[in-house]
């Protein structure tokens, strides 16, 4: 498959053409022939056009690539190795969601042919490949594994908005079925990833690195956000004491904050899911979940009890949240926790107006009904910096002053902004 592949007689297809799937199949379609497909049309027609529907590749990265972007299943026909790289995210009650990922199974296993090759990319708990998928592509493929295809996870590890660590400099994970899809696999994403490849032992252990990953990351974050929530009791700055801490060569930088988009705030539920099958419940794991989850109530209630301790009506006050991205400095909104913020606020009677520079007004009205303003609209009692976008940390005390009332309150999310606002005029509070 990699000899073929390497001389152009093979076709590279990859199923899913999001914040990872696109970077991907441009980097592949520099050293081979790629067929790039996405089930949105009006996405396919932008990437036609050198555009980036994410807005995370700039239109020259596009250039000197061999692909082709479709929406017709069809065009499938003509790949032999097919990467799968669509999301896996939770539903209302927190469950995997695997729709997306059995429904791109399903469109492989029609153009399945004898000797192809599946990878699959989306982040998923252990055992979802071959229990899940496979059965799937056997379904609709007519054919049986291991004898008439091969099989392999790679898990994804891109981090949006990061120009430093990106797809090609960040080591891959690679697994196969066998040791001859292992190998073929591993040469093939060798072709683009110069960080180099790790053969892991098997698929499991793959969608298990993959997954604890994040959970670690997790449950290091929920440890910060409950220490916040001690030290606001004892009247001491959260960032002052990580700050005295991280001296210390040993001490693991973690920060507290709001834990959301298609990762972090994601796949802890994924292992929490499968543990539970399997009849083990997982008190850290799940702890860390609820921790984190809540933050955005616990934010708004602090905020409230100032408020009061202010002597202002809560009902009607004005609050401008800056921010509604999931993380600094990017466009998606997926899983955005500083929604919760919005909808807390709300319900105490607050009216709540959100700008941000960076995320598509549309796009957040679609997914979370909320309207997004061209610019902040007066002055606030409470001006909330949830994401710390460029524009926002360029910002000095002039330009915060600018945006709230005589007296009023300042919530600083990250705690980047301590020395950037006038104590005079605004009651600081981080968490």
């Amino acid at each position: 498959m990699y000899n073929d592949i390497l001389k152009g007689d093979k076709i590279i297809s990859v199923i899913g053409l999001g914040y990872v799937g696109l970077p991907i199949a441009l980097e592949f379609a520099r050293k081979a022939k790629v067929i790039g497909f996405d089930i949105k049309e009006d996405r396919v027609e932008l990437m036609k056009k050198g555009i980036d529907p994410s807005r995370e590749l700039k239109s020259s990265e596009f250039e000197g690539c061999d692909i082709e972007f479709t929406a017709n299943p069809d065009d499938l026909k003509k790949a032999h190795f097919h990467i799968v790289a669509v999301p896996t995210p939770i539903n209302e009650h927190r469950l995997p969601d695997l729709k997306p990922l059995l429904a791109a199974s399903k469109t492989v296993g029609k153009v399945l042919k004898k000797g192809d090759y599946v990878v699959f990319e989306s982040t998923v708990y252990p055992g979802c490949t071959e229990e899940d998928c496979i059965p799937v592509l056997e379904e609709h493929s007519n054919l049986k594994f291991p004898e008439d295809f091969k099989v392999g996870f790679s898990p994804e590890r891109i981090n949006p908005g990061d120009r430093e660590h990106t797809l090609t400099t960040i080591k891959k994970v690679v697994s196969g079925n066998d040791a001859e899809a292992l190998e073929n696999i591993a040469k093939i994403y060798e072709m683009v990833i110069t960080a180099g490849i790790h053969r892991a032992a098997t698929i499991k252990v793959a969608e298990a690195a993959k997954i604890i990953e994040n959970t670690q990351r997790d449950v290091n974050i929920a440890l910060m956000n409950e220490l916040s929530m001690i030290f606001n009791k004892l009247d001491i700055n959260t960032y002052d004491v990580l700050e005295a801490a991280g001296t210390k060569w040993n001490f693991l930088k973690f920060f507290p904050g709001l834990v959301g988009g298609h990762c972090i705030g994601v796949d802890p539920y994924y292992l929490l899911y499968k543990a539970k099958e399997l009849g083990y419940h997982p008190r850290m794991i799940d702890s860390g979940r609820s921790i984190n989850d809540g933050m955005g109530a616990y934010i708004v209630k602090e905020v409230v009890k100032k408020l009061v301790g202010m002597d202002k009506n809560v009902k009607g006050s004005r609050v401008l949240i800056m921010g509604i991205t999931f993380k600094e400095d990017v466009a998606d909104i997926r899983n955005s926790k500083v929604v919760d913020l919005v909808h807390e606020f709300e319900s105490f009677g607050v009216n709540v107006d959100v700008i941000d520079e960076m995320a598509d007004s549309k796009e957040v009205f679609d997914e979370y009904g909320i309207k997004l303003a061209d610019r902040p609209n007066g002055k606030y009692d409470v001006v909330c910096a949830a994401v710390q976008h460029r524009p926002y940390k360029l910002m000095g005390k002039d330009d915060f002053s600018k945006l709230g009332v005589e007296k009023s309150i300042f919530v600083d999310v990250k705690g980047i902004f301590k020395n950037k606002v006038d104590t005079e005029q605004f009651v600081y509070w981080s968490l």
